[in-house]
């Protein structure tokens, strides 16, 4: 059976463009579907993806995500029909609504009325992939000169995906997207929240396959199973503590508030390192499977087995043909 794999690269902190560029050329020989590039208060995603898309052949170029606050719905659609034009047909833009803490604190922009942005930024990003005049009249945004893009985008059918989990946003989804990129949904309950979300999906009108489904949660295949599961501790305590209200609210009601609470009160008295440690095996294991390969096709085929359709995979500690063959046996 052939899965399909999508890998993620962060462009912040230090960074080792000609590493990043063998590790995706590897994916892309293997026949991974798609790499995701991040953007939160470091390094745009656009960038990264257009010298990912020059030095690749057949991979995905994905945003994950690119919010919907700190770019306007024309400045969007000129970058990802940009980068489709590049890439020859190869893009899905990822978006989402990001949180207070970055889109106030770090872009200087009002939250309010996020689950309408977000909706009338994907209406109208897609009117301008499709050539159709912008009049547009919104809750938020009221366009009435006609405006068209100055090229004729490459597709005006880019695959829009969004990030969402929280009821609107997910409603939203079942509405108006190609794909959902939903995010910390404990592996018992991951069944359950996909189901839902395709039963919306139909009751909108359309068939229940039109949704495609990215995992929620990771697949990291590596030797070092301490560190890649410190490191997954890590962040998901970060998000958890100091990431606003939206995220540990999101796991809270996904059956592990007993977990969450514990989590935070411990970030909230011992820092950062007690925080991490506060997060237990299970739950870690919950939301991430880390292992040999052996371990992560176990998982895969669990995750498609409860109705995911794109599955989000690394390896750690992999170089050359070695990386490749782990890509390969992951694929299938």
């Amino acid at each position: 059976m052939t899965r399909r794999l999508s890998i993620t690269i962060n462009p912040d902190g230090a960074l080792d463009r000609a590493r990043i560029f063998k590790y995706v050329r590897a994916a892309d020989e293997a026949g991974v579907w798609a790499v995701f590039v991040p953007e939160t208060w470091g390094r745009d995603a656009f960038s990264m993806l257009v010298q990912l898309a020059e030095r690749t052949r057949q991979i995905r170029l994905a945003t994950g995500i690119v919010n919907v606050f700190s770019r306007s719905p024309g400045a969007l659609a000129q970058q990802f029909a940009t980068l489709d034009e590049l890439s020859g047909g190869r893009v899905i833009a990822g978006l989402g609504t990001s949180g207070p803490q970055v889109i106030e604190h770090f872009h200087g922009v009002s939250f309010g009325r996020s689950a309408t942005r977000l909706r009338e930024v994907t209406e109208l990003l897609r009117m301008l992939l499709r050539q159709e005049p912008l009049r547009y009249e919104g809750e938020l945004f009221r366009l009435e000169r006609g405006f068209t893009l100055r090229f004729t985008p490459l597709r005006e059918d880019v695959p829009i995906y969004l990030a969402t989990f929280r009821p609107a946003g997910v409603r939203l989804t079942a509405e108006l997207a190609d794909g959902w990129m939903p995010l910390m949904i404990p592996i018992e309950r991951l069944g359950e929240e996909v189901g839902r979300v395709r039963e919306l999906v139909q009751s909108g009108g359309r068939d229940s396959s039109a949704l495609d489904v990215r995992s929620s949660g990771q697949v990291i295949v590596t030797a070092d199973v301490e560190r890649a599961r410190h490191e997954h501790k890590r962040t998901l305590a970060f998000y958890l503590a100091r990431m606003g209200h939206f995220y540990h609210t999101h796991l809270a009601e996904m059956g592990r508030a007993e977990e969450v609470a514990r989590i935070r009160a411990t970030w909230a008295t011992g820092g950062s390192v007690a925080g991490a440690a506060a997060v237990s095996d299970d739950l870690s294991e919950a939301l991430a499977a880390v292992g040999s390969v052996e371990r992560c096709i176990d998982r895969l085929d669990e995750q498609t087995a409860k109705g995911v359709d794109l599955h989000q995979v690394s390896a750690v500690g992999y170089e050359g043909p070695e990386l490749g063959r782990v890509f390969e046996r992951l694929v299938g």
